[in-house]
């Protein structure tokens, strides 16, 4: 049997694994194994990643016997998580979304994201305070409270699921602990949801749970499910990407200078940063359901395919000085949210927490700086990259 080089599983921290651009170069299509003899097929390219993502023949459905999960034993797919089900199942369940994460209605949440920024602000600064964990103080608290106010899930209970989400999206841990995090953590949502049937509040979880689940549209597991990967994914994402575009801010003094000169540039450097930094490192993963040519490679049926979107990001055949962080660049195009019919459903709340907190934190602390060396910083060990603290001081 062919040996296969590894997947990476670790980073630099602010860029993507050295080995990328090597592929990217010599063999963009190429095999790589991600654990015991799965050796699946490792997409580098932007042009080949596009293509692989909206082709119907490359498959999400993650309970194919062959599919190239993150890690071995993968508890079976749960009902619900449509980010890995194809049509019709996939588009019946994200239909239901949709309306709650429109660019209209996370414009209407802005307000809320705008005082979540600022109290979150004055608590870390009160008392003459001068020193704080960016992460436990701003960056994760930030967009937790977004998603928790838009589901409806209740905040105090940040602490147990935030736990059950780094069981779930660790690459190195157990998996029967990822599953008891899973059943602990579809047990908490089932029955808010259930409690929110019989009394209903203005969010997502009530209008799931008397239009969807109520009319048998869909199934109080489906409604469990989703509420999972919406509330997961919803603050796991931009925690860890928000402290990562700190760093990368603070050591371009020269690209600070310009977002701080003309706020106007804020939106076009969040998806400069989105490119630039790509927090979704594992890649996102498909499984041939027909033999597919692709640059000239044969990729045939029962195949997986691992997306490598951080390397499709610093592609020089798409964006010219790649690995240059330019808030100025015209970054459309990246592939930080996917592409095709699973492009991240939450990417207009993202997009407006970035924006907000990153515009929020810079314009009140203008001396913020690091009060560690950044190689000193504990990088995450989940599917998703970040850092697990960021000291800083703002005097």
């Amino acid at each position: 049997m062919t040996a296969h080089p590894p997947l990476p599983t670790s980073r630099p921290l602010l860029d993507p694994a050295p080995e990328y651009a090597k592929w990217q170069s010599e063999e963009p299509i190429s095999r790589v194994t991600i654990w015991g003899d799965n050796s699946p097929w490792l997409i580098t390219r932007h042009e080949d990643a596009r293509t692989v993502l909206a082709d119907p023949r490359f498959s999400a459905d993650a309970n194919h016997p062959d599919f190239p999960h993150t890690r071995p034993g993968a508890p079976p797919q749960a009902p619900g998580l449509f980010h890995q089900m194809d049509p019709p199942d996939h588009t019946r369940l994200r239909r239901m979304l949709i309306p709650d994460f429109t660019f209209r209605r996370i414009e209407q949440m802005e307000g809320a994201i705008q005082r979540i920024c600022d109290d979150l602000l004055d608590t870390m600064t009160a008392a003459g305070t001068t020193e704080a964990d960016l992460v436990a103080s701003y960056a994760l608290p930030l967009p937790t409270l977004a998603i928790c106010e838009l589901l409806g899930v209740p905040y105090e209970d940040h602490g147990f699921f935030r736990e059950k989400s780094n069981a779930l999206t660790s690459v190195a841990g157990d998996p029967a602990e990822a599953m008891n995090a899973r059943t602990a953590l579809y047990g908490y949502l089932r029955a808010l949801i259930e409690r929110r049937a019989q009394d209903p509040a203005d969010d997502l979880i009530s209008r799931l749970a008397t239009e969807r689940v109520a009319t048998g549209e869909a199934t109080l597991d489906e409604a469990t499910g989703m509420v999972s990967l919406l509330l997961l994914a919803g603050h796991e994402t931009t925690a860890n990407m928000f402290p990562l575009a700190v760093i990368a801010l603070l050591h371009n003094p020269a690209q600070l200078d310009a977002l701080r000169a003309d706020a106007s540039l804020w939106p076009g450097a969040v998806e400069e940063l989105l490119r630039h930094l790509t927090v979704i490192h594992s890649g996102i993963r498909r499984i041939a359901t027909a033999d597919v040519e692709l640059s000239g490679v044969r990729i045939r049926a029962g195949e997986g395919v691992v997306v490598a979107l951080q390397s499709a990001n610093r592609d020089p055949a798409r964006y010219t000085g790649p690995d240059d962080l330019d808030v100025h660049r015209d970054a459309s195009g990246h592939l930080a949210f996917g592409h095709g019919l699973h492009q991240c459903l939450g990417q207009a709340l993202a997009r407006a927490e970035l924006r907000l907190g990153l515009a929020t934190l810079f314009s009140r602390l203008p001396m913020l700086h690091l009060t560690a060396p950044p190689d000193s910083l504990g990088l995450s060990t989940s599917t998703v990259h970040g850092v697990r603290s960021l000291p800083v001081a703002w005097r």
